[in-house]
């Protein structure tokens, strides 16, 4: 009988021991983080810059960052103050899926287009900045493409219509 009491005191001793480890480690974590968020190496206010490709848009040329990244896509085009006319930024996921976006921390308004991985646009929204609303895409898509407010609606472009460029795969 006294041995099981010693062991079940050892073990509930242990338990608080690894207990307060746990707690120290965790604390230790959680100040490390608001540390290096606070030191700005993971926190982002300011605009990040990708590597970019050429895309087109039927006579329109478009110089866009790639987003490939779950940290490049959560980021996006937050923090801008303002993009030249042809300038976007292509978000690629591995694979489709019904995309969402919205504009927390965006402060210019956005044209967005949903594209299938053939480059045929699915759909268009217009997002207004520093919103939660939720843009998304009418089926799953790989890729989404933003741009200045009113892009697509000033050249006509809309379901349907055809970017190309290197990451959209034409049917031959």
């Amino acid at each position: 009988m006294m041995k099981a009491g010693i062991v079940s005191q050892s073990v509930a001793a242990g338990w608080r021991a690894r207990s307060m480890t746990l707690r120290s480690a965790l604390m230790q974590i959680m100040v490390a983080a608001s540390c290096l968020t606070a030191s700005g190496t993971w926190a982002q206010d300011e605009p990040q810059k990708l590597r970019t490709v050429q895309l087109r848009a039927g006579m329109q040329n478009i110089t866009a960052e790639v987003a490939m990244t779950d940290r490049e896509r959560a980021i996006g085009l937050m923090h801008r103050t303002k993009m030249g006319t042809h300038e976007g930024m292509l978000f690629v996921f591995e694979r489709p899926g019904v995309q969402c976006f919205w504009m927390k921390n965006t402060l210019i308004p956005l044209a967005i287009a949903f594209v299938d991985d053939d480059g045929t646009i699915v759909n268009t929204d217009e997002m207004k900045p520093q919103t939660l609303d939720s843009h998304c895409s009418d089926r799953p898509v790989r890729y989404v493409l933003e741009m200045n407010a009113g892009w697509f609606k000033k050249r006509g472009m809309g379901a349907g219509s055809k970017l190309t460029g290197q990451p959209f795969h034409t049917a031959r």
